[in-house]
């Protein structure tokens, strides 16, 4: 059964310049790493480990559905899904298919979030043009439901995709594959989800907490006009943060490797950005995007999401910029023990729409 309220971790598997010596880390050990902090937040009580498609050399993670096949054989009770599968450079029947092996492996614990990705290296690499960005999206979205639907498959193919009417694409999952629509926040995105009937999650960076008022209300309007049930509708949001012992200690602790993320690991490489701190500060105020500070201070927050949005999964995209792992796994615990917990418990009895 869904929990009232779900608190995950995502990782890009970026690989940052040491703070101190410069130095980078190898691959092996930066994989490591990241399957170490799954099953932590297994351990803990999370409830969603994602995993962030990434095609360049300062990121691991090209691979999504093999590392959470390594976590699933590692937990036990975590959720598994990509955050996002980039689709449009992606085949519909591949994607299919390593997520149903992953659920089978995993029993049931598989999904998968479906974008068009900000970071687009994988096109030209897999001989797809940029120019044909958002075309190819739709397109093999829409492929990507058909064969999900039924087996054998009903789609006569599209501009980007073949035709696969009576093929029969296996394995199939243990039950029916849950697909999220991710965005950026542009209302399109949110109109599609909820025309689909499909849960949204919105990628959350720098801005107002308020930033997507209207596009998540076109969501719930386009769910329900075309008639799914609104109760069924579900937002989730992904976040950068950090959870610690106190406000200023969280602050203190991200804000260091947060900038070298943003310099060294952005989405166009080699037009990073410095961050000033007091920018950073700004955002860490209860009106600011990032979701870092004492865990009271991070539950107000996710609250206030809650109540804009009828946001019922965050997901922590914890140590951007390859925080030490002491201290990316003593903010995983937080989560688990102090925040988690709270917003389970307070929303045990929320409903789905803010009003």
């Amino acid at each position: 059964m869904t929990p009232p309220f779900e608190v995950g971790i995502i990782t890009f598997g970026e690989i940052s310049p040491d703070l101190t010596t410069g130095k980078l880390m190898s691959q092996h050990d930066r994989m490591a790493e990241i399957v170490e902090q799954a099953v932590v937040a297994d351990e803990a009580g999370l409830d969603v480990y994602a995993v962030g498609e990434h095609h360049r050399s300062d990121f691991v993670a090209s691979a999504p559905p093999v590392i959470l096949a390594t976590v699933a054989a590692r937990t036990k009770h975590i959720r598994l899904t990509s955050g996002v599968t980039v689709l449009g450079s992606e085949d519909p029947v591949r994607v299919f298919q390593n997520f149903a092996t992953l659920d089978l492996l995993s029993a049931g614990r598989a999904e998968l979030i479906a974008g068009r990705g900000s970071f687009t290296e994988s096109f030209p690499l897999f001989g797809y043009d940029t120019a044909d960005y958002a075309d190819l999206y739709r397109d093999k979205l829409d492929a990507l439901l058909a064969i999900r639907d039924g087996n054998p498959a009903v789609w006569r193919g599209g501009p980007h995709t073949r035709d696969l009417t009576g093929l029969d694409i296996a394995p199939r999952p243990v039950g029916e594959l849950p697909i999220w629509i991710g965005s950026g926040g542009t209302p399109a995105s949110a109109i599609r989800a909820g025309s689909l009937g499909l849960p949204l999650v919105l990628g959350l960076l720098l801005g107002p907490v308020g930033q997507f008022t209207d596009g998540v209300a076109k969501y719930y309007q386009a769910f329900e006009a075309a008639g799914h049930p609104v109760a069924d509708a579900r937002v989730g949001i992904t976040a950068h943060g950090y959870v610690g012992a106190t406000s200023q200690g969280a602050r203190d602790t991200m804000y260091p490797y947060f900038k070298v993320g943003m310099r060294e690991n952005n989405h166009q490489r080699g037009a990073g950005f410095d961050l000033p701190r007091p920018a950073f500060d700004a955002q860490a105020t209860p009106g600011g995007g990032l979701l870092v500070g004492s865990a009271q201070e991070v539950i107000d927050k996710l609250m206030t999401y809650h109540e804009l949005y009828g946001v019922t999964r965050a997901v922590f995209h914890l140590g951007y910029g390859h925080m030490p792992q002491r201290d990316h796994l003593a903010a995983i615990e937080r989560l688990g023990t102090e925040v988690a917990p709270v917003m389970r418990r307070e929303l045990s009895r929320t409903a789905g729409s803010p009003a």
